[in-house]
């Protein structure tokens, strides 16, 4: 290191003591400080109690809790926010969420639910880098940075999930080893090839030890997981869970000292089964999460203050939710200065009209209004002025520094931008060539992602059962899985979609093969994205352009699409209480019991093995 050098790392130092110097003074009560919260009452996630007394704010951080307003001569610059009858709390954190099935580019995302008081995601990008790769991983890490909310990465463990899948990647150790140094890295993603896990596989174990090496958590997803086969999935480093259905598997991976995220998202609501989790002494070590949200949902019900307001509506202490939506999350993730308002915690907070609506009225993001109100002061603002602000749609942000553009079109990241590899389809493509006396077909099971195996004797003489193909779409094989659904609801036409769980083949359902290769085909022109076909017609399509999994349009305009797609599916036949996506999207997973199809064919989730249709 030459003089230059030195001196100018000497001057970066000078300005960090400066800096820390003065927020010292300023929690000292010493100097002014940016910002005053005034009159409100201030959840303390340690104690769990309000506190009412002044919050002070210095340089994007929180000075201290005090009586700030007649401690301190306020100087000419410094802000008073009255927020007399409101309660301010940590910013809303979610602490696993695939940005990706949001079907919205990052930025757009975050404009979705910085209104809703979240401030932080923690977001496991295994769909973009099961499509394509670490190109898929660097666009992440790209187009989430400079945003209103802190995006954290986990880094994808199973890419692909299980042999079963064909996949864009294939990820080792290796390849991961250069990104955990990343500051929003924070560990290992869900370890779903729980079965691998328990064997000990090698490579499994290697991305375990790579993460431990450098300190960093581990997330698990074993549904149904119990006795030995827990206890070596735990002793192998997997430290959280998010996939269990019931209080008694929550417990007993509670017990084994796992953590435990509940889950309430678009597909999978796993809340109320868990809602004896709300309480001490479990509640210390249990999160709240989404997994996968839609844009409707998100605007329609809110992100994580959803979650929340759910809970205390069936019974939860306001004050433990909120816990598990903060200091939780932070804690079990590491992440020093964050999920608390207290000093020296970073500032981002929200403002609650209460306890009991949890309605957000302003979020803060390092101490500047991100969305809402500024004022709350109800003697002079009328109730037209109390409504939060939405975030228009469209918009390219300021804190996303120009960076939109630049990022949906421009970076010539042809995994991403260019992800489709397959030849054109033809209605033979969608032929079944088995035979046998008995077929095996996937039954939905209502309001879950579990699915069973039935077997009949013929499928002529049941209802409510339509084919399902998988297409390998990442490099041009030609391999197609073929079967049979049940439950699903679909009278006619087909409908075809590029987002399927975690391989991201293009997996199609239909009542004829002719509407099945229309619909696949025109997904396959878009580039991704989902399509809906009837007597030999496209009657609706949303273009997914982004690895065939997000849009680069607002929220807003992504729900109007997927909305109108929804109505025509009911209009199809698609059973109320059974999203038509969300849920085609799970049939190819092969990591959640019972019965998956993928692009080799049926897919045995407990034996991990492939299993004829016909037999």
């Amino acid at each position: 290191m030459d003089n230059r050098e030195e001196a100018s790392k000497d001057t970066v130092l000078a300005g960090d003591t400066k800096k820390q110097q003065k927020r010292i003074l300023a929690a000292a009560g010493k100097i002014p400080p940016d910002l005053i919260l005034h009159g409100g009452g201030i959840l303390n996630v340690f104690t769990g109690e309000i506190e009412y007394r002044d919050l002070a704010v210095y340089d994007g951080m929180i000075a201290g809790i005090g009586h700030y307003a007649d401690l301190v001569k306020v100087d000419w610059y410094t802000k008073m926010i009255d927020c007399t009858g409101h309660i301010i709390c940590p910013g809303f954190m979610d602490g696993h969420i695939h940005i990706e099935s949001s079907m919205l580019s990052p930025a757009e995302f975050a404009a979705a639910v910085i209104p809703h008081g979240t401030t932080a995601v923690i977001t496991d990008p295994h769909e973009i880098v099961n499509v394509a790769g670490l190109a898929g991983l660097d666009y992440m890490l790209q187009a989430s940075e400079g945003l209103p909310v802190d995006v954290f990465v986990m880094l994808p463990s199973c890419v692909p999930a299980t042999s079963l899948d064909e996949s864009g990647a294939v990820l080792m150790a290796r390849d991961l080893a250069a990104y955990m140094e990343h500051d929003r890295v924070l560990g290992l993603a869900e370890l779903m090839d729980f079965y691998g896990t328990a064997a000990a596989r090698e490579d499994i174990i290697d991305k375990i030890m790579l993460t431990q090496k450098f300190k960093k958590v581990i997330d698990g997803h074993a549904p149904g997981l119990s006795s030995y086969g827990l206890n070596a999935y735990v002793a192998a480093g997997v430290s959280s869970d998010h996939e269990c259905s019931d209080q008694e598997e929550a417990l007993e991976k509670l017990r084994r000292g796992q953590w435990i995220m509940i889950r309430e998202g678009t597909a999978a609501k796993n809340m109320m089964a868990l809602m004896p989790l709300f309480k001490k002494p479990y509640s210390s070590r249990c999160m709240l999460v989404t997994d996968d949200k839609h844009p409707g949902d998100l605007i329609k019900q809110g992100h994580i203050d959803y979650l929340i307001k759910k809970a205390v509506k069936n019974g939860a202490d306001p004050i433990t939710a909120i816990q598990m939506a903060t200091i939780n999350t932070a804690a079990y993730f590491g992440l020093t200065g964050r999920g608390a308002v207290a000093p020296g915690y970073i500032a981002d907070f929200v403002i609650l009209k209460d306890l009991e609506s949890i309605t957000v009225e302003a979020v803060y993001k390092r101490g500047k209004l991100a969305a809402g109100k500024e004022i709350f002061d109800k003697s002079k603002a009328d109730k037209a002025d109390q409504s939060p602000i939405s975030v228009k749609p469209g918009k390219t942000y300021e804190w996303n520094n120009g960076k939109r553009d630049e990022l949906l079109g421009s970076n010539n990241q042809s995994g991403v931008f260019h992800s489709f590899h397959l030849k054109e389809l033809t209605a033979e493509d969608f032929y079944c060539n088995e035979s046998g006396n008995t077929v095996r077909i996937i039954e939905l099971v209502p309001g879950e992602l579990l699915t069973k195996e039935v077997i009949l004797p013929c499928i002529e003489s049941y209802k409510d059962i339509v084919k399902l193909a998988v297409i390998e779409r990442h490099h041009n094989t030609g391999h197609i899985g073929l079967g049979y659904l049940k439950g699903y609801g679909l009278k006619s036409g087909a409908i075809a979609s590029s987002v399927a769980h975690d391989s991201h083949n293009l997996i199609v359902a239909g009542t004829n093969e002719g509407d099945m290769c229309l619909a696949a085909n025109q997904v396959s022109r878009n580039q991704g994205g989902l399509a809906i076909a009837l007597e030999g017609k496209i009657i609706g399509e949303l273009a997914l352009p982004i690895a065939g999994l997000m849009s680069g349009d607002s929220a807003e305009q992504v729900d109007i699409s997927l909305t109108n797609l929804k109505h025509i599916a009911r209009r199809l036949g698609i059973k109320e209480g059974i999203d038509p996506f969300m849920t085609l999207a799970f049939l190819s997973l092969p990591v959640i019991p019972e019965l998956r199809l993928t692009t080799k064919g049926l897919a045995d989730v407990k034996t991990q093995k492939i299993v004829k249709t016909w037999f």
